[in-house]
């Protein structure tokens, strides 16, 4: 299924996309358990983002895992998503990006990369992401929410800057391609909040309560960790 968006100027083409979430870090600033686990209302962050791809027609779909597989695994096995596990994820987030990118189909037209911590993020915004790609100005080839001059995730690009990134060296990533390619990033300037609202450290879940009155919690098995 193909995404199809309609505004003012009409009824936009078809566009293939293949989504990679990025969830294999060790978190060590969140006292090490995994991020993604964190709930909000219920609902883990990690599906929170699931929910809001597969919603907003995303095509396919990628899981990249590393720490706390197993355990995260479990939460996203009823969601028609694929998981790649990283072996080395040590390495970095660049490598865990690299697995993902290899595992997408070479049959898309674009790719977005998503983070597993970020609480908000919902269908609209995707699709909203997937609208300002379809309006990027000509010569463009990457979108990245920009909120107050901070950039902000999912980034969008498109399979031709993934082919690149993966003939690049191990060190070359989407930060890396968009600096060496400045003209051909758009930094999409909006004033959503949710796009650079995140979760790195235990001072953030007691930041985002104050700011938002949102309080993110723990899974039963990892709240006295």
């Amino acid at each position: 299924m193909g995404c199809i968006l309609k505004d003012g100027d009409g009824i936009h083409s078809r566009l293939k996309v293949g989504a990679v979430l990025l969830a294999a870090g060790s978190a060590s600033r969140m006292g090490n358990r995994p991020k993604s686990l964190l709930e909000l209302g219920g609902i883990p962050l990690i599906r929170r983002q699931l929910i809001a791809l597969t919603e907003a027609g995303v095509d396919e779909v990628f899981v990249v895992l590393g720490h706390y597989a197993d355990r995260i695994e479990e939460v996203v096995k009823e969601f028609p998503v694929t998981v790649v596990r990283n072996p080395n994820p040590d390495d970095g987030q660049i490598s865990s990006l690299r697995f993902g990118l290899q595992a997408l189909s070479v049959k898309l037209d674009a790719v977005i990369v998503a983070l597993a911590d970020q609480p908000f993020i919902n269908s609209q915004d995707i699709n909203d992401l997937i609208g300002a790609y379809q309006k990027r100005p000509e010569g463009t080839q990457v979108v990245q929410p920009t909120v107050e001059g901070q950039p902000g995730n999912p980034v969008m690009f498109s399979t031709n800057v993934r082919d690149q990134i993966l003939a690049g060296d191990v060190n070359m990533g989407c930060r890396q391609w968009q600096s060496a390619h400045p003209d051909q990033v758009q930094a999409w300037v909006n004033t959503n909040s949710r796009y650079c609202t995140d979760v790195d450290t235990l001072e953030d879940i007691s930041a985002l309560a104050s700011s938002t009155g949102h309080q993110l919690k723990w899974p039963a098995d990892l709240a006295g960790c």
